[in-house]
């Protein structure tokens, strides 16, 4: 068995390996999953409090930001939404818009029920993710919340991955690089 390679770098203060992992024959990527790590979560959320505007109500989409979003929700706003990734029973009028991801190789849809939408309209919204790569994922948020009348107020990631943290629109804690073949 080979050694898995890995990136070394301190997310809030926390130091972490991260495992660089294939996404295609050009490029790979450092593998970050906040699923099971409470410390790191913990730690971004108060870090990334500090430097978010105020907000009412906290919108992540389906799945990796959901720790995240409920820790700063925790710590702050007290009210978060999950964009999903699928119907489920208990959504009533849900609304959408298709996604292409950099991890994900095809499109999906963010689903938010009517219950949702009408939790988030005339709302300020701060957008939460663990990793802000391409952005697709963010526009693809902005455009639920535009349809359904709240405000963008910030958009706030962990992790800028690639050209992300040349953006003057996000707020993050760290960069991270694109590993190119």
């Amino acid at each position: 068995m080979f050694p898995v390679s890995v990136y070394k770098m301190t997310i809030a203060g926390c130091p972490r390996e991260l495992p660089i992992c294939p996404i295609n024959e050009h490029m790979d990527i450092a593998g970050f999953v906040m699923f099971g790590d409470v410390e790191v979560t913990e730690a971004s959320a108060r870090a990334l409090m500090e430097k978010c505007p105020e907000h009412d109500v906290i919108v992540t989409a389906e799945s990796k930001g959901i720790p995240l979003a409920y820790e700063m929700a925790r710590i702050g706003c007290g009210n978060y939404v999950v964009a999903r990734k699928g119907i489920k029973a208990y959504m009533e009028d849900p609304i959408h818009v298709e996604v292409k991801s950099i991890t994900t190789d095809h499109v999906q849809k963010l689903y938010l029920s009517k219950a949702d939408c009408e939790n988030l309209r005339g709302k300020r919204i701060l957008i939460v993710d663990d990793v802000i790569s391409t952005g697709e994922s963010l526009a693809a948020i902005e455009e639920l919340i535009h349809t359904i009348g709240g405000q963008v107020v910030g958009r706030a990631c962990v992790l800028a991955e690639g050209d992300a943290k040349d953006r003057e629109d996000i707020i993050y804690l760290e960069p991270l690089p694109l590993f190119f073949k």
